[in-house]
């Protein structure tokens, strides 16, 4: 007889020591309460952040809510939520379960932004939660989509569908990091296009996007402007780390 998921989960916590994903201190959790309250002190939710691409504000943005780049160019996402910034706490966390594989990972950090998160977001309205898309190739190479890992974890209202498959991506074998602003932009056109299936479903709906981490911004605009392209009025991004302002 095959365990359901829920109460495997429940007993391996009761009984299993847990380590906690930051500190790395055996208690109950896969986060601790003591590291759960660092993220909550200096998380970059507690900041005043650009309302559009989730950035933190210079004092002289602070009126518009919206930083310079987004005021002078604006992306074509509406909204952008994060949890932290890429350099915090959570940045280990992300890459054990990127690079290492510990998919356990995924489930921490799906939990810590349930637990810190969640109540910031419930009045949001939306139809669709979709992660960022890896291609075929990096799919095969890496085993899954940790966007996807993280994205399935996160609790949201009922009404939101979740799905990994209305996105897609075509393979580019080139590594973005290091590249310059101009340049991630240019790279990432026409990366992205939506499952034919699903382009009727999508008309006038509100999309949530979930990424792992935001550096540039660039993958989730061009995606945000494939998804508005396909009939799809209003895309937010969620996002667990947020890289510092781009130069």
């Amino acid at each position: 007889m095959r365990i359901p998921v829920n109460i495997f989960k429940t007993i391996c916590e009761h009984l299993l020591p847990t380590a906690c994903v930051i500190c790395q201190e055996f208690q109950a959790c896969s986060i601790c309460i003591k590291c759960l309250g660092r993220l909550n002190d200096g998380a970059l939710y507690n900041y005043q952040c650009c309302y559009q691409c989730g950035v933190a504000l210079h004092e002289s943005e602070l009126t518009q809510q919206q930083c310079g780049s987004c005021q002078s160019l604006a992306p074509y996402f509406d909204e952008t939520y994060c949890l932290d910034r890429y350099d915090g706490l959570l940045r280990h966390p992300l890459h054990e379960l990127k690079y290492q594989k510990r998919i356990a990972f995924a489930n921490a950090l799906g939990n810590t932004w349930n637990l810190l998160l969640q109540k910031n977001l419930a009045d949001i309205s939306a139809d669709y939660l979709l992660p960022v898309p890896l291609s075929n190739q990096k799919l095969a190479l890496r085993g899954f989509n940790q966007s996807w890992e993280i994205a399935k974890r996160v609790r949201c209202e009922k009404q939101i569908q979740k799905s990994p498959y209305i996105i897609h991506r075509h393979h580019y074998s080139q590594h973005q990091a290091g590249s310059s602003l101009g340049n991630r932009y240019l790279a990432i056109q026409g990366m992205f296009y939506v499952e034919e299936n699903y382009i009727n479903a999508l008309q006038n709906k509100t999309v949530i996007v979930f990424d792992d981490v935001m550096t540039s911004g660039a993958t989730l605009n061009e995606i945000a402007r494939v998804l508005k392209d396909n009939g799809v009025s209003r895309v937010i991004n969620w996002v667990l780390l947020r890289a510092a302002r781009p130069t």
